[in-house]
């Protein structure tokens, strides 16, 4: 059976199992959504991140460029990507769509709605050296 649960603020999914119940936090599903988007080549970064301050300081903020809304089951990701120049933008939107979708589906089994993909920048080849 599933039902959402407010906790906090923050929604939660919950799935009745016989030994009882899980429960699988907003964040974790935008973090599948980001790791997941961030696997597609051609992604550069989730917006909003400084890649080069984040590296030396040793942290990324995993759901950086990714809001999800969990609802009766269902799932609605936003994601705000930086690519790298050169690659096609309809055919790399595809396939982070198609990665997320599954990632999130596969790994939690709720059922992806919608991933809706703004590209919010191009990374240039020099900028990887800066």
């Amino acid at each position: 059976m599933d039902e959402n649960e407010r906790v906090n603020g923050e929604a939660r999914e919950e799935n009745e199992v016989d030994l009882g119940t899980v429960r699988i936090a907003d964040d974790v599903v935008a973090m599948i959504a980001g790791y997941a988007a961030r696997e597609v080549d051609g992604v550069a970064e989730m917006a909003g991140t400084n890649t080069s301050n984040f590296l030396k300081a040793g942290y990324r903020r995993p759901t950086r460029g990714v809001r999800v809304e969990v609802q009766d089951g269902n799932v609605r990701v936003d994601l705000a990507v930086i690519m790298d120049y050169g690659y096609n933008i309809p055919a790399t939107s595809s396939k982070i769509q198609a990665r997320v979708d599954q990632a999130i589906e596969n790994m939690t089994g709720l059922n992806v709605q919608d991933v809706n993909v703004r590209i919010a920048g191009i990374r240039m080849q020099d900028q990887e050296q800066q």
